[in-house]
């Protein structure tokens, strides 16, 4: 009865795929449908849609399509395949909550890094995090606002009215600002990182204008400009906002466009590195492989048996004459080995540890 079940699920699951021309279509299927879903909900059957971010949702839209398309050949290689597998078996694990905070509250593993990096990514990452928070429920009419004649207006979230707040009181006062208060943390967190890149000089050296600054000048177009909304609705009565609001838009969709395929990606990406760590600790916990040169132990022996299975399935093969995987070598020791190679003498052999192998940053 079981294995007839079994069977039944699996005819089932493969005649879904095959209504479909491949694993990116199905997933765009299944994102843009559950978003129809959810704005058809929220905005109560489409009567409070706000034509004036149509933009906001085509740029949406192309934006999963990319990042589905990256994420799925992404997907597809052996290495993460075994990480994600394994990783998802291990989310439940107690050190779980304490790695999420970590990895995606806190930047804890920035903090290594230095100060002034770990506030850099702070106020960039919960800048763009907040942001798209109070952009994309609006954007998909998940939330909205009704204004009362008594002064008072009436947050609605999908379709249900939750809140009242004084139109001219302090809560309002955020609600209206939330955007030009992470517009500014932006700001000040790309203004830091272009500092450090223009001044470091080895960050100057391995810099790229397409990989490493054009993310940072969208990110500060995208803050100005929506600072700049602002200030014409206050300060200028209006005036120039419709022009203002199409360059501010136009900056938004193309850097939706460009995210999945740049150096920003790693924000959308950044929720599986609670599966690398769970898959590094869990299998650290239980046995650890030691170098073969100099026996210090520096990965777990579950891993190490991963990368050797990966790379035999690649046929790549790193079999040394003296007897050993160069994936069984530290990273010290590899590149001793490979010097040695070269150069002809065993400088594999000598055991010193390298000036700066407990550096950080």
């Amino acid at each position: 009865m079981a294995h007839s079940y079994v069977q039944e699920s699996i005819k089932n699951r493969r005649s879904v795929n095959r209504a479909f021309a491949s694993k990116f279509a199905k997933s765009m299927f299944i994102a843009v449908s559950l978003l129809v879903i959810l704005s058809f909900i929220g905005t109560r059957m489409f009567t409070h849609v706000d034509l004036n971010l149509y933009g906001y949702v085509v740029g949406t839209f192309v934006f999963i399509g990319g990042f589905f398309y990256r994420f799925i050949a992404w997907g597809e290689r052996p290495p993460t395949k075994i990480f994600m597998k394994k990783g998802i078996r291990l989310l439940f694990r107690k050190s779980t909550p304490k790695t999420t905070a970590n990895h995606l509250g806190t930047y804890q593993f920035i903090w290594d890094r230095g100060i002034y990096r770990w506030t850099q990514h702070l106020l960039i990452g919960w800048g763009v995090i907040l942001s798209c928070l109070v952009t994309f429920p609006l954007v998909f009419g998940w939330m909205y606002f009704t204004m009362e004649e008594n002064g008072y207006y009436t947050v609605v979230a999908f379709g249900m009215d939750v809140m009242r707040v004084e139109a001219d009181g302090w809560l309002a006062f955020f609600f209206y600002n939330a955007l030009n208060f992470t517009a500014i943390a932006v700001i000040l967190g790309v203004c830091m990182a272009l500092y450090r890149r223009l001044k470091h000089m080895q960050a100057r050296a391995e810099q790229k204008f397409i990989y490493d600054f054009m993310p940072l000048y969208l990110l500060l177009f995208i803050s100005i400009t929506g600072l700049a909304l602002t200030f014409m609705n206050v300060f200028l009565h209006g005036q120039g906002h419709y022009v203002m609001s199409l360059i501010h838009q136009y900056s938004v969709i193309v850097t939706l466009i460009y995210l999945p395929f740049g150096k920003l990606a790693h924000i959308p990406f950044r929720p599986l590195s609670v599966f690398a760590r769970n898959y590094r600790e869990h299998y650290s916990e239980q046995s650890m492989k030691k170098c073969k040169n100099c026996s210090t132990e520096f990965v777990s022996t579950e891993q190490s048996r991963d990368v050797r299975d990966v790379l035999h399935e690649n046929a790549i093969h790193f079999d040394m004459e003296e007897g050993f995987n160069l994936a069984e070598l530290c990273l010290p020791c590899r590149r001793k080995y490979r010097m040695s190679r070269f150069s002809g003498k065993p400088t594999h052999k000598v055991i010193h540890k390298e000036a700066n192998q407990d550096a950080k940053g």
